[in-house]
């Protein structure tokens, strides 16, 4: 992709404590490619199929194996996606929200040409009792596309803090449509304090030319109500990245707060290296994960930018920027030099 935003480099310096510090350590950052965020898999595909129909399916909790089993019998009258032959290809997909990636989704298989499937299948989840109690099930039927393109079919969501557990037997459920908080990621991850500014080059003295190119500045004060995915808490940092630029060399972190779901992180990143007009077409990407030895776990995370959906002419999925964000970048595109305070909800991006 040799567009205009392939040859944009962005370098920065980090900062380890707040803006009143003046000693930082500088790097460079090149932008190699226009790519998505590592974000793009949380996003989904959504047929336009009105949902119709029933599913029946049991839970269990397994004590001695400390494991969550979600029993799919069957369903009926399900939508036909394929009108033309009639036809739906349905299977069952499960999900443990808020963070449907930390315990991943499980599946029955595809049964095929029907409206009235029969699967019989258990899907299972290693997953103390406790942590389980505090999530909610999400249980959605889709149309199999060869081709990737699925169609949802419908989806029941039940909150497991409130389910009678010695209820074991098969019951049947409306299947539902998709519900606006799916859709939107209007789900509580918690809430970021932050403040950003951008000083345009040479806008702190003549001569010599100060700054030589344009400075945003990020500073990541702290993060409340973090979801907690363990008994134990969670132990959280932040990443950073400034799109279209997802080279190794720009990413940025905070450190680790361990057993925390307010932590206070008061960590302030530089990057350099822009032009104003680049404020327009660039995304300041800010994730907050959870820290475990073998992977991290997405918590949530803000993106700021002017949510056009473009970035340097190309179509992008990352610029998608909630009201809240873009008009928290607005304010700091306007105020030149002015540190301007903001309180984000982190979303699921």
């Amino acid at each position: 992709e040799s567009d205009t935003a392939s040859e944009i480099s962005f370098q920065f310096s980090r900062h380890k404590k707040t803006p009143s510090t003046g000693s930082h350590s500088s790097d460079m950052a090149s932008v190699s490619s226009v790519s998505g965020s590592v974000l793009s898999v949380y996003s989904g595909d959504f047929g336009s199929v009105d949902a119709q129909g029933t599913v029946e399916f049991a839970l269990d909790y397994d004590e001695k194996n400390r494991e969550f089993q979600v029993h799919v019998s069957q369903c009926k009258d399900l939508a036909v996606v394929d009108e033309k032959k009639g036809r739906s290809d349905p299977y069952v997909k499960t999900y443990l929200l808020p963070d449907k990636a930390r315990m991943g989704k499980r599946k029955t298989s595809v049964k095929k040409r029907t409206v009235n499937p029969i699967y019989n299948e258990v899907l299972r989840y290693k997953i103390e009792k406790m942590v389980l109690l505090i999530q909610k099930l999400n249980l959605s039927v889709w149309h199999n596309d060869p081709l990737g393109r699925n169609s949802f079919l419908g989806e029941i969501e039940i909150d497991l803090a409130s389910w009678d557990w010695s209820n074991r037997k098969l019951n049947w459920y409306p299947l539902k449509p998709r519900s606006l908080s799916a859709v939107n990621g209007v789900d509580h991850r918690g809430v970021m304090s932050l403040s950003i500014k951008y000083v345009p080059p040479g806008s702190l003295g003549e001569w010599p030319k100060n700054p030589p190119s344009g400075e945003v500045h990020i500073w990541v004060k702290d993060v409340k109500d973090l979801l907690q995915l363990r008994p134990s808490g969670v132990d959280s940092f932040v990443k950073c990245y400034v799109l279209p630029d997802t080279s190794k060399k720009s990413y940025q972190k905070t450190r680790v707060i361990k057993r925390d779901t307010n932590p206070v992180f008061n960590h302030t990143i530089v990057y350099d290296g822009f032009h104003t007009e680049d404020l327009k077409d660039a995304c300041v990407e800010l994730t907050v994960w959870d820290h475990e030895k073998l992977t991290n776990h997405f918590l949530g995370g803000i993106r700021l930018g002017l949510g056009t959906g473009l970035s340097y002419g190309i179509s992008v999925d990352w610029m998608d920027s909630t009201q809240e964000e873009v008009a928290f970048w607005q304010e700091m595109m306007l105020a030149a030099n002015e540190w301007i305070e903001g309180l984000l909800p982190l979303r699921s991006l």
